[in-house]
Formats: C-alpha cells, structure tokens, sequence
C-alpha cells in the first residue's frame, strides 16, 4: 500500500522545518505544495529538497487551499499512489497521529478517513480552546451537512484526512478556497463514498489566521459555505440520497433569490 503526504503550505517559515523533520519520521513519501509564500519558505524548501527528498510544487501566487489539495490527488494518481493523506504545516496537525491514519487505511473499510478534533479519544489530550467564531462556524455547517446528506460528522473543515485515490478520480472537484470541504462531503455522498473519522488533537497555535476575500467576517464566511454547499448539491441532486433531494431543492432555492 502507497501513501504519499501532502503538505499545503503558505508563508509556514517558522514551522516549515520541525513539521517536515517530524512527519519524515513516518513517512517516506512527502509533497509540499508552496502557494505562493512570501516569506522564506521558499528558501527553507530548497535547502531541504534533496536532503528529504521532498516532491514540492510551488505556486508563484497565492491560488487557494482547494486548488492545493486537487493537486495533491492529481499527483498521487499520477506517481501510482494508493491513498493520499493530506495535513497542515502549521504545527496544529500532529505528524505523530499519521500511525492512526495508517492503522486505519490498512483496515480498508473507508474511501476519506477525516480526523476529527471534537471525537472524544479517552487518551488525556489536553485541547486548546478554538476562536468562538470557528467553532459555532463549524459546529453550523457540520449539523447542516449531516441532516443534508445523512453523515455523523462531528468536524466538517478538519484537513488532516486520508483519501482512497481511486475513489477521489471520481469526484468533480472545482472549489479553490477553505470551502472545498463543502463540495468535498456533497461529491463523496453523491458517488457513495465511504467516510469515517478518527480522533486528533485539538490545537490552536494562530488564533489570529485570516481567511482573506472578506470571509474574516463570520456571517459573510458562514454564508459563503453554505452557497458552496448548497451548489455543490445541485450539481449532483440526482445522485444524492432520496432524503436528501428535497432539502437541496430549497437550498439551491435559497441560493437563487440571495446569489
């Protein structure tokens, strides 16, 4: 079984290298995707390409965190990868849960196995306290989709996930921005994808992130997920659960009269 890790990385310069030293601890096949940073990561990069072995792809401008992960299935399946598990750099992301991740692909139940910061683990975590708004935001959209398309999510936005790459060849998948969960979970329904979540921690190092594009405003980012659901339903309603049908019709309603 071929795992590659994928790294989206932007302006990490002062994680960047324990990050990569940690998951290189675990794993032999690492992708970063530099979007566009502006600081020295760049630098930092190229001095550890050869020394790691690093497979990087770097963006000259800043494009977006979906764009970066479309990628990442685009080159497992390209280098013949089996799955590909996707993971911050950030420091928020602990590389020593990738067992986890590994312990549950060798199980071979799931296509996406999510790692989900609010499961209850039983093992003494201690969990940082997230921004209010980013929590009450992802505790909205995860009961959303789970109503909408009959999941138990209970963190819809984690991106520290492993993905089957032949079941992510199948999925239509267009969102550049933090948003891509949104279409993600929609085109997993809809190509009955199975999706499952393991437990990691909860860490907040940067309560200061911004998302850019005017989604720093709560309610605006509130809505712009939801619209980004709410199409991404509509493309593939008649894929969807039957359950599901009649409350993506009113959603995309909901689109048609607010844009």
């Amino acid at each position: 079984m071929r795992v590659l890790i994928a790294i989206p990385i932007y302006n990490e310069q002062d994680h960047v290298q324990s990050v990569l030293e940690r998951v290189r601890e675990f794993a032999d096949n690492i992708l970063v995707l530099d979007d566009g940073s502006t600081d020295r990561t760049p630098e930092i990069l190229n001095d550890l390409r050869e020394p790691m072995g690093l497979d990087i792809i770097r963006h000259e401008a800043n494009i977006g965190y979906g764009c970066a992960i479309r990628q990442a299935y685009q080159r497992a399946h390209r280098d013949g990868y089996d799955w590909v598990i996707t993971m911050d750099c950030d420091d928020q992301h602990e590389p020593e849960r990738l067992p986890d991740f590994f312990d549950a692909i060798k199980r071979d139940e799931l296509d996406i196995i999510s790692g989900s910061r609010y499961l209850k683990s039983g093992n003494g975590w201690d969990a940082d306290l997230p921004p209010a708004d980013r929590r009450a935001i992802n505790a909205t959209i995860t009961k959303e989709i789970n109503d909408r398309l009959g999941l138990s999510l209970t963190d819809g936005f984690c991106g520290f996930k492993a993905h089957r790459v032949s079941a992510m060849a199948k999925l239509n998948l267009t969102d550049n921005g933090y948003a891509f969960p949104m279409q993600l979970w929609v085109q997993a329904v809809a190509n009955g994808l199975r999706i499952g979540e393991i437990p990691v921690e909860l860490i907040y190092n940067n309560l200061n992130r911004t998302f850019g594009g005017g989604l720093d405003n709560p309610q605006i980012r509130l809505t712009h997920y939801r619209c980004v659901m709410y199409r991404a339903m509509d493309q593939v309603i008649d894929q969807l659960p039957a359950m599901a049908r009649a409350q993506a019709k009113a959603d995309c309603t909901k689109v048609s009269i607010n844009g």
